[in-house]
């Protein structure tokens, strides 16, 4: 007996109906992957048989899910600025609120510029610019060498590779020259919120955890940021509301003269450090 779309929808869609804010459009998406076809097709084809294979496929995706992994973990890709990235557990899952900083980004700065991406994970940010301005040359770094393959397959899929340079490095240490534009979305979970949070559970630790205070990461780059960004440069930090006054404390500390804000996401909470370097 065979299984249609439709039916494989309604029965996931209830078994994901207790785990999942969306357990609708997480069905399509699952059942998209198993039969190769954009969500627009599973939605105008109810009626069209799985073949075996198929339904296996997406019955073990489905049970993966159940089982607590994080959708884009099962699909092994996710979205970022209109763009599919390739994704596996040992990489952050991009987020949209990610999407501000490349947004300040585009809007501040020149097109051919020179780019540094702190802690890339999956590539996403400093692949972003690069397609983006398509005559920047930015340097993706990460200490993670299992995140530096992630983002090496996703420079290729993107066909970024005469414009991303991939550097394994702690923060900034590898660095000696300057550039026209640092961002940084490292770390900011205070150490003991993690074990309470459901993400620490699905998520690398290693891209979580801001130490004790949550904040170790984004003032140690805070701190020696003044030798690596250039005149008239610009720096981008995601940040955590609750954070806001410690970091702008800090980088006015490294940057007396600069012009320094805040800029709210589309929550209307603090999220993005900017500084502006005079």
């Amino acid at each position: 007996m065979t299984t249609t779309v439709g039916e494989a929808l309604e029965g996931a869609s209830l078994k994901l109906r207790p785990h999942s804010d969306s357990p609708g459009s997480d069905a399509q998406l699952l059942l998209g992957e198993a039969l190769r076809k954009p969500r627009a097709w599973i939605l105008a084809h109810p009626e069209s048989d799985l073949s075996s294979d198929q339904l296996a496929e997406f019955e073990a995706s489905l049970a993966e899910l159940l089982g607590g992994a994080a959708l884009p973990h099962v699909l092994g890709w996710w979205e970022f600025y209109g763009r599919r990235f390739q994704l596996d557990p040992q990489v952050l899952i991009p987020r949209p609120e990610t999407e501000l900083l490349i947004e300040h980004a585009l809007n501040r700065t020149a097109p051919a510029v020179t780019i540094l991406d702190i802690g890339t994970g999956s590539g996403c940010i400093a692949i972003t610019l690069a397609l983006e301005l398509p005559e920047s040359r930015a340097t993706a770094s990460d200490l993670s060498w299992e995140a530096l393959k992630v983002a090496r397959r996703n420079i290729k899929n993107h066909d970024v590779r005469q414009q991303v340079t991939l550097v394994n490095s702690n923060l900034v240490d590898a660095f000696t020259g300057t550039f026209d534009l640092v961002c940084a979305n490292l770390p900011y979970i205070p150490t003991d919120q993690l074990a309470q949070l459901e993400v620490a559970r699905r998520e690398p630790r290693v891209a979580l955890d801001g130490g004790a205070s949550g904040t170790e990461f984004i003032y140690e780059v805070l701190e020696r940021l003044p030798r690596i960004l250039a005149q008239d440069g610009c720096a981008l930090f995601e940040i955590d509301p609750d954070q806001v006054v410690g970091v702008v404390d800090r980088a006015r500390t490294s940057f007396p003269l600069a012009g320094l804000r805040v800029e709210k996401d589309l929550a209307g909470r603090d999220r993005l450090l900017v500084v502006e370097r005079a």
